[in-house]
């Protein structure tokens, strides 16, 4: 988002995303690892946007406020394709587009995190997206 100035939403940004902080996801872990039961939890935060909504908050707390362009959810694949070419890196892979939207990213169980993500983004709006991390780079290279 603070690169280009227009942001690609897949299909109208109405499905749903709830983040979770990567500390709590360590916590909940842990947890897992310490109990005598088999269990199976979503990992998720307390916090629950739209694609669109969320976009909009990181656009506005980084100072990068983007128009944003609803498109045909293969097309933004596409685009995403495209651009890495030129990253040398994957964005956006089919698998992410069919998870965002098939609602995949919120659940119906209460939250297990903690960290709400509006706070995990006014305590580090100065850094996030200034410097790219590259997808490739960190697992393959």
């Amino acid at each position: 988002m603070r690169r280009f100035p227009l942001f690609f939403i897949p299909g109208d940004g109405s499905y749903g995303i709830q983040p979770v902080f990567v500390e709590d996801l360590a916590d909940l872990a842990v947890e897992g690892v310490y109990s005598k039961e088999n269990y199976v939890i979503d990992a998720v935060g307390p916090d629950s946007y739209t694609f669109k909504e969320f976009v909009k908050l990181i656009g506005e707390r980084v100072g990068a406020k983007r128009i944003l362009i609803s498109v045909p959810p293969r097309l933004a694949l596409f685009a995403a394709q495209f651009l890495s070419l030129f990253m040398k890196d994957v964005i956006l892979t089919p698998e992410e587009v069919d998870g965002l939207m098939g609602n995949l990213l919120v659940s119906k169980e209460p939250a297990r995190a903690k960290t709400a993500f509006k706070d995990w983004l006014n305590n580090n709006q100065e850094t996030v997206g200034v410097k790219y991390a590259s997808e490739m780079q960190r697992h393959y290279l």
